[in-house]
């Protein structure tokens, strides 16, 4: 059985995020944000985010109040 995953690219994932492509540039550098996938060994080669990775982060992220925040993992909490 062949498990088929949904890659987004970095402008898509941006936008399924409400924030700009070069933020997650920048976050990619960081180790910040969700889990990507780099295309190639080249700089210029594509980065992908598999979509379920890209929901899973935004789940992690997900509070009812504000005294929830302070328990994300720190990493979370500067992404």
């Amino acid at each position: 059985m062949t498990t088929t995953r949904k890659l987004l690219s970095s402008a898509e994932t941006a936008e399924l995020l409400g924030i700009l492509p070069n933020t997650l540039e920048i976050w990619r550098s960081k180790g910040k944000g969700p889990r990507f996938l780099k295309m190639g060994p080249r700089k210029q080669d594509a980065v992908r985010y598999a979509e379920a990775d890209v929901l899973a982060w935004i789940d992690e992220r997900t509070c009812s109040n504000t005294s929830q925040y302070m328990s994300l993992p720190q990493q979370a909490q500067h992404a």
